[in-house]
């Protein structure tokens, strides 16, 4: 089967003197949930960057869809525009004969999905960090693509929100087939959702973990401790 995203010998660099990111070889297959972790600094934001298209590798090669969608940490909402217009947006620069009222449907779709239907018209300023952030991945949702790119969405919010978006998304992954690539910062939060983690050491890849843990996992098993002990003893090098 031929992989959905294929980086092949990638490497950025700003100058000689810095590197950001070198010789990282990795296939990621279609419907995958693969998290990139790694110490601050050392590339894992680029790596995500450059399979956006937000940036370009200096060397080797990325084949990838033309059109993927991303989900940044902030939410990166345009202040001005309602939920619902946030989303709607998306789907007007991709479906230009729909009418107004199709979009406005459309949009709503997506809002129940996150289920935020109830704050269509609510400005970003009038919700919550996790409304927010529901609004940006139900715009990333709306994007007509295969593949899903989240830089760190849940590094700014609460543990309970966090838990709760984390079991939306796996929902929203199980049943759309996605294609799903995160950063995280989180060891835990990582063996929560994906099927493989790789970490970005020494700016290339160092190491990937399968994770054959059956969903949902629970941070209190044997099984799920026992893989982030592994993980960590690697990542800290203990």
């Amino acid at each position: 089967m031929e992989p959905i995203i294929s980086l092949k010998k990638l490497g950025r660099s700003f100058n000689a003197e810095s590197v950001a990111l070198k010789n990282i070889d990795l296939e990621i297959q279609k419907g995958e949930f693969v998290c990139i972790i790694g110490t601050s600094g050392s590339g894992k934001s680029t790596l995500l960057n450059m399979i956006s298209g937000i940036d370009k590798p200096t060397e080797g090669s990325i084949t990838k869809p033309a059109n993927v969608a991303m989900v940044f940490q902030n939410g990166a909402l345009l202040p001005w525009f309602t939920a619902l217009e946030n989303v709607a947006l998306v789907i007007e620069s991709q479906q230009k004969t729909l009418t107004k009222k199709a979009v406005q449907i459309e949009a709503l779709k997506y809002l129940e999905l996150m289920n935020l239907k109830l704050f269509a018209d609510k400005y970003p300023h009038e919700l919550s960090g996790g409304q927010r952030q529901r609004i940006g991945i139900a715009r990333a949702l709306a994007v007509n693509t295969e593949v899903l790119l989240m830089d760190e969405p849940f590094s700014a919010l609460d543990t309970a929100t966090t838990i709760e978006l984390h079991t939306e998304l796996i929902k929203i992954w199980k049943e759309t087939g996605k294609t799903i690539v995160m950063v995280s910062h989180s060891i835990e939060e990582a063996v929560t959702l994906s099927n493989r983690i790789v970490i970005i050491e020494n700016h290339t890849v160092g190491h990937i973990f399968p994770i054959e843990i059956p969903l949902p996992r629970h941070e209190q098993s044997v099984q799920f401790m026992s893989e982030v002990n592994k993980i960590r003893a690697v990542f800290l090098k203990k």
